[in-house]
């Protein structure tokens, strides 16, 4: 069997070529706020996602509770 091969990945080139590219784009002044603003983005989806997988659970108690009393 062939082993499946990814379309394309992400190298130590490529990265540095897309730094380079945000450092075009931005500036090295505005780099810094650019940067926080992608961490607070990913940090907002992490609580968003792991909030819905405590909203699942509390849902789940709720139809055992209702389950168990029919």
């Amino acid at each position: 069997m062939i082993a499946a091969v990814p379309l394309w990945t992400l190298g130590v080139p490529e990265l540095l070529i897309i730094l380079a590219l945000v450092l075009i784009l931005f500036g090295v002044g505005k780099l810094p706020s650019v940067l926080k603003s992608m961490g607070q983005g990913v940090r907002e989806f992490r609580n968003a996602s792991e909030g819905d997988e405590e909203d699942d659970k509390k849902i789940d108690k709720k139809e055992e509770e209702v389950e168990k009393s029919l």
